[in-house]
Parts: structure tokens; sequence; C-alpha cells
């Protein structure tokens, strides 16, 4: 089995546990990820954000391999709306 089938099989929340775990080096039960799995995972994370999400998301791999970036306008704008404020005295 290639490593484009193993992504094309994986489901979301297989996606989502690596994703999680390339994130804070751990596995859900705490365990720590080796380096070799991290960097797995990150592969199998990076190659599933392109082949089967497609996200146009900042700082995700695009379908065509390229880490998409937006501009600060363009973050504003998807953000827009989004942002919750807050004064030092609310906390």
């Amino acid at each position: 089995m290639n490593i484009q089938q193993i992504v094309s099989a994986m489901t979301p929340q297989v996606y989502e546990r690596l994703s999680q775990a390339v994130e804070t080096g751990k596995w859900p039960d705490g365990q720590v990820l080796s380096e070799s799995q991290r960097e797995t995972s990150m592969q199998a994370v990076m190659l599933y954000q392109a082949t089967v999400l497609k996200s146009d998301e900042h700082m995700t791999i695009g379908a065509d391999g390229d880490i998409v970036q937006k501009s600060k306008q363009a973050l504003r704008q998807s953000f827009k709306g989004d942002i919750a404020r807050f004064k030092v005295d609310d906390l």
C-alpha cells in the first residue's frame, strides 16, 4: 500500500487525531511522539490537506502542494466579525 492509498483511506477523525498529535507532540493518551512518528504524521497531515481537504485556509497545504499564505487584508476579511474583543476590566 503506498502513501496515496493510505491518505485516501484516512477518515476525518484520523486526520484530526494526527493533526493534533503533530501540533502538541503527544498522542491523545498523553504519550509523546517519537521524532519519526512526528515526521510521518506530519507528512500524512500535509498530504491529506492537499489531496482530500483542498483547503484554502491560511498556512495549510493547497491542492498544488504549496503552502497557502494569505495577505493581512485577506486574513482580516476572513476573520471579520469572528474576533472577540475584551477590556482588561472584563477579565
